[in-house]
């Protein structure tokens, strides 16, 4: 059985994937929890989440929705890994 590519933690300087979106918003994507292909729209992933309205060079890290990211969210950096298994296509229920 294969594991998930993307299920050991990472430090934010060195994220799986990074999106952004309005108001600042930028995902570090730095752990998830199912393998891309057993995802679902519940699906979590581990963050470090920053925004204008937080102090400047913060983050915060937990969990986010999957869909949220890749509804609000644009994708500006990603491991090649990572856009094989999700590319930079739109968020799709």
């Amino acid at each position: 059985m294969a594991k998930n590519p993307f299920g050991k933690s990472r430090d934010a300087v060195k994220p799986y994937a990074i999106y952004r979106g309005a108001n600042g918003f930028e995902w570090r994507i730095l752990k998830t929890y199912k393998k891309p292909e057993n995802e679902d729209q519940y699906s979590r992933w581990f963050v470090s989440a920053t925004s204008d309205l937080m102090f400047e060079g913060s983050y915060e890290y937990g969990d986010t929705y999957k869909r949220d990211i890749l509804e609000f969210g644009n994708l500006v950096y990603a491991e090649p890994e990572w856009q094989e298994h999700y590319g930079d296509k739109p968020y799709q229920q």
